[in-house]
């Protein structure tokens, strides 16, 4: 097992409100992180908050599964390597107007 320091989950945490975002990520890992922020605010606990120092063990369990599961998702965005996909932008579009064009294929000679 991998140890985290404090360092990567605060960086991790930090991540999430780009991902969020950010329309290319798929819903289901947004939905995931929106119904840990609910848990957090909800009265029910599996532990009662009323046990001081064990009632906020499953509120910090549940978020450590969360940043694990997200891990490969929050790196690109803490770490700056997501890339923009532009080809959003020109679907549908003629690029280049006026140009007409074909695609020859030469057939391959054996030797």
């Amino acid at each position: 097992m991998q140890l985290i320091s404090f360092r990567v989950l605060a960086s991790r945490f930090k991540a999430i409100g780009p991902m969020m975002k950010d329309k290319t990520v798929p819903k289901r890992k947004k939905i995931l992180v929106f119904f840990g922020i609910v848990y957090l605010f909800l009265p029910v606990d599996l532990i009662p908050p009323v046990l001081f120092p064990f009632g906020f063990l499953d509120d910090l369990v549940l978020w450590l599964w969360i940043l694990w599961h997200l891990k490969d998702t929050l790196d690109t965005y803490w770490v700056g390597e997501k890339e923009q996909d532009f080809s959003k932008n020109f679907k549908k579009k003629d690029i280049v107007e006026g140009v007409e064009f074909t695609v020859d294929q030469e057939e391959e000679k054996d030797e």
